[in-house]
């Protein structure tokens, strides 16, 4: 064959993978729905920037002590427990994308609560339950509705997508948060933030509904591994997440500013790092995804608790923060999302996966208050993160399976009675 023939073939063979390449992407952001949700979540987390990611060093700041403080997180998981079951009756009445936006406006009602906190009283008791109330309703439908308008096929990238967003978000809104705390105080601020949350719910007043059944067996059967795995990200995220925002706030000497900026810096780090591992997971390799995420979340975990009473080792522990948040959640929610959208009811199946969540949740917080109230310090609930990094992977592994395209398993079916 001529140099020119091998040339023209070159040239042909490239200009189909770029075509091939094309067509994907059109397929991936021809999802219209998947958009509204992720410009929904980009809003989000912007109020959970700017205002969320500093509800529990404000309380800090306005007089609740640490225990009290981890207590409190595990009352609003217990609460989010007891009232979640609401939400499916509600669901398939109404179906599923009003109750999205009616915990997004609830979420919005939380802050405006946080400023009037001073120290383990009333308003501290108020916020705890609107806190639980709207997280009970969101969190359950937000999830389920991405499920189900998600695509399996691009179930990765999408989930990368939206994890970079935030992760953009990530870098600015801790900086004006910090910023209008400092200049306008705590009122204004959390009063503003809760607007920002409310106009989250914008984009999804176009987006389709998704009804949901009267009656859907093996609902909840479908969910067993589900809950084992999410209760473990709730006992994972309590220790790794929570327990750090406090150590790292105390490290800084309880300043709103290098808080912020801490927290800013870390969402640089990570604003890649879930397109990548998504992207990683969509071509089966699901395992090796799962292995790299929580091997660097445990390598993180070290380095944390060594880093405490070090501001400036402090700051450098919290750098992968973000980065660990997006490979996490790529590995985890990838193969979720998939078994959600194929079980018989995908809300059934997040309504007992976040039960889960909140019961692993509330113990990791209960723990944690307790080794703090008896003078253990902050390295040990930490350091607690570590078991249930290599549970996680070892559940993962069930989910997963590289010689599957997408990198997932289908469920079983339910068995026969």
């Amino acid at each position: 064959m001529s140099p020119a023939s091998e040339a023209d073939l070159t040239c042909a063979g490239d200009a189909l993978r770029r075509s091939h390449l094309y067509r994907q992407a059109m397929a991936y952001f021809r999802n219209g729905a998947v958009n509204r949700v992720n410009l929904h979540f980009g809003i989000q987390a912007l109020a959970q920037g700017s205002g969320g990611l500093f509800t529990l060093v404000v309380l800090l700041r306005a007089g609740v002590s640490v225990p009290q403080a981890l207590v409190a997180q595990a009352v609003i998981l217990a609460f989010r427990f007891v009232f979640r079951p609401v939400v499916l009756p509600l669901a398939k009445r109404w179906g599923l994308r009003p109750l999205v936006i009616a915990g997004a406006l609830g979420v919005a009602c939380q802050y405006p609560l946080v400023p009037l906190v001073h120290g383990a009283d009333r308003a501290f008791l108020a916020f705890c339950i609107v806190a639980s109330i709207a997280n009970a309703f969101y969190w359950a439908s937000y999830h389920a509705y991405f499920a189900a308008v998600g695509d399996a096929e691009h179930r990765g990238r999408q989930i990368g997508v939206r994890e970079a967003v935030a992760a953009v978000v990530g870098i600015i809104a801790p900086l004006v948060g910090a910023w209008l705390l400092l200049a306008i105080g705590p009122g204004w601020t959390f009063v503003a933030v809760g607007l920002v949350q409310a106009l989250a719910a914008a984009p999804l007043l176009g987006a389709p509904d998704v009804p949901i059944r009267q009656i859907a067996p093996g609902a909840f059967h479908a969910a067993r591994l589900g809950v084992a795995m999410f209760a473990t990200d709730g006992w994972f995220v309590v220790c790794y997440s929570v327990v750090w925002q406090i150590a790292l706030f105390g490290a800084l000497g309880r300043s709103f500013a290098a808080y912020g900026g801490a927290m800013a810096l870390a969402a640089a780090a990570g604003a890649v790092g879930g397109l990548l591992l998504g992207r990683h997971i969509d071509m089966g390799h699901g395992r090796r995804a799962a292995w790299l995420a929580y091997g660097i979340a445990s390598a993180v975990v070290l380095l944390r608790a060594a880093s405490l009473g070090s501001p400036w080792l402090a700051v450098v522990a919290n750098v992968p923060g973000a980065l660990v948040a997006a490979l996490l959640t790529a590995a985890l929610m990838a193969p979720v999302y998939n078994l959600a959208k194929a079980a018989p009811c995908p809300l059934r199946f997040h309504v007992a996966l976040d039960g889960g969540w909140d019961i692993g949740g509330l113990f990791a917080c209960l723990t944690a208050a307790a080794v703090v109230a008896a003078g253990g310090g902050l390295a040990i609930p930490l350091l607690l993160a570590l078991p249930g990094a290599f549970v996680a992977v070892a559940l993962l592994r069930r989910y997963y399976s590289n010689d599957v395209p997408g990198g997932i398993r289908p469920p079983a079916p339910p068995a026969s009675r």
